[in-house]
C-alpha cells in the first residue's frame, strides 16, 4: 500500500512538473499562475501544495529536472582518449552535440537569468563539479604537458568555453556562420587547447609574463637602482652648471 502511495505521489509530482515545464516555456515564469498549473495538470489546487509549497519551488524543480546536465554528464564520463588532447577534444565534441539536441535550453536559462537574476545557478554549479570531477582529473593526470590547472578552473574553462561555442551557434545570423568554415567546433578545440598565439608568440608572452613577475618581486630599492642603470643623469648639465 506504501509502495502504491508512493508510486501515485511520484506520478502526480511529475505531471505538475510536466505541466509546469510547457507553461514555463510558453509563458514564461511571472506570466504562468499557479491556477494554470493546476489545470494543466489535472489535480486540484490542494493537491498541488502537497508537493510544492509554492511555485518557485516548482521552478526550481523544473530548472533542475530539465536542465540537460543530466544528460550530458553522464556522457562526459564516458570519454576517454589516448592523450589529455585527444580526451578533451572528444568530451567537447560531445558536450556540444548533446546540446544541440536540447533546444529548450537556452529558453530555460533565460527564464533563469532574466526572472530570478541567476539565483538557481549557483546549486546548479554545486550539482555539476563534482559529477565533472572524476572526468577531469583523469585528464589532468593523464598527460605531463597538460599544465598545472587547479581542478575547478580546469572545469569552468572548458564548460564556458563551449557552452559559449553552442549560445553563439544558435545566436549567430546565417549571413555570419557562412563565414566560418565546416569545421569551427574543431577550430574551437585547437583554440582551447592550444591558444590563439603561434608558437614564437607564445614564448615571448611567457618571457613577458616572467619578465613582468620578475619585477613585481623585486623591492623598491633595486627598482631605483635599475632605473638609474637606464637613465643615469646627465653629467654635462651638471659640470655646466658647476
Amino acid at each position: 500500500m506504501h509502495d502504491e502511495t508512493l508510486r501515485k505521489g511520484e506520478a502526480t509530482q511529475a505531471r505538475i512538473l510536466d505541466a509546469a515545464y510547457t507553461l514555463f516555456m510558453e509563458q514564461g515564469y511571472h506570466g504562468t499562475s499557479m491556477r494554470q498549473i493546476v489545470a494543466r495538470a489535472g489535480i486540484t489546487t490542494g493537491g498541488l501544495y502537497n508537493h510544492f509549497a509554492s511555485k518557485e519551488d516548482i521552478w526550481v524543480a523544473v530548472f533542475f529536472d530539465r536542465h540537460p546536465y543530466r544528460a550530458v554528464v553522464p556522457v562526459l564520463r564516458t570519454v576517454v582518449g589516448e592523450s589529455a588532447g585527444a580526451t578533451i577534444r572528444s568530451a567537447a565534441q560531445r558536450l556540444v552535440s548533446e546540446l544541440s539536441q536540447h533546444k529548450d535550453l537556452l529558453h530555460i536559462m533565460f527564464i533563469e537569468l532574466v526572472e530570478f537574476n541567476g539565483a538557481h545557478i549557483p546549486a546548479l554549479y554545486e550539482r555539476i563539479l563534482p559529477e565533472m570531477a572524476p572526468l577531469l582529473a583523469v585528464v589532468q593526470h593523464s598527460s605531463p604537458e597538460l599544465r598545472a590547472v587547479p581542478l575547478p578552473m580546469l572545469a569552468r574553462s572548458f564548460l564556458g568555453f563551449f557552452f559559449a561555442y553552442y549560445i553563439t551557434e544558435i545566436l549567430m545570423p546565417p549571413q555570419v556562420r557562412a563565414l566560418m568554415s565546416d569545421d569551427a567546433l574543431d577550430v574551437f578545440i585547437d583554440i582551447y587547447l592550444h591558444g590563439i598565439l603561434a608558437e614564437g608568440g607564445a614564448r615571448g608572452e611567457e618571457r613577458g609574463a616572467q619578465i613582468d613577475a620578475t619585477a613585481s618581486a623585486a623591492s623598491p630599492v633595486e627598482l631605483a637602482r635599475d632605473s638609474q642603470r637606464s637613465n643615469p643623469p646627465d653629467l654635462r648639465h651638471s659640470r655646466a652648471i658647476g
